[in-house]
């Protein structure tokens, strides 16, 4: 059970990075359309489906299948497993602020620039690298 578990996990973060990725390019999109056209209720649309069907589900499979991952490795103990649970949190912050982000676009109360996602948008790619190098490597 362990390894289709496993393989569970590493689809469900696949999904979740993949939204993780795709939401914020959305949102600098969304940034240039003018409140109300047609183009800002369709990135609204958007938004709202990729949260709602693929990043909060997804990052609710990755958390339970990872927890069960480490309770049944004993990896909770080791070095690299606090510092990726950390990272791990810091990615559901970010998620956090996605998810805040799609509520204020949808109600046109959004006050920042296409350039601030932009930077956004590098955010999980790091963390990304930073996980997997601590899970492949265990480098303490």
């Amino acid at each position: 059970m362990y390894e289709w578990i496993k393989a569970l996990h590493i689809l469900a973060v696949i999904a979740w990075m993949a939204g993780m990725l795709y939401l914020p390019r959305l949102f600098i999109y969304h940034v240039a359309a003018e409140k109300g056209s047609v183009q800002s209720e369709t990135f609204k649309v958007m938004e709202r489906r990729l949260l709602k069907a693929i990043i909060n589900p997804a990052m609710a499979v990755t958390w339970i299948a990872g927890l069960y991952l480490a309770y049944a490795s004993h990896a909770f103990a080791a070095h690299w497993m606090s510092a990726k649970f950390l990272l791990v949190l810091l990615m559901s912050g970010v998620h956090g602020f996605l998810a805040a982000s799609t509520r204020k676009f949808a109600n046109d109360q959004n006050t920042r620039s296409a350039n601030f996602f932009r930077v956004v948008n590098e955010v999980p790619t790091v963390l990304l690298i930073l996980i997997v190098i601590l899970v492949v490597v265990k480098p303490f």
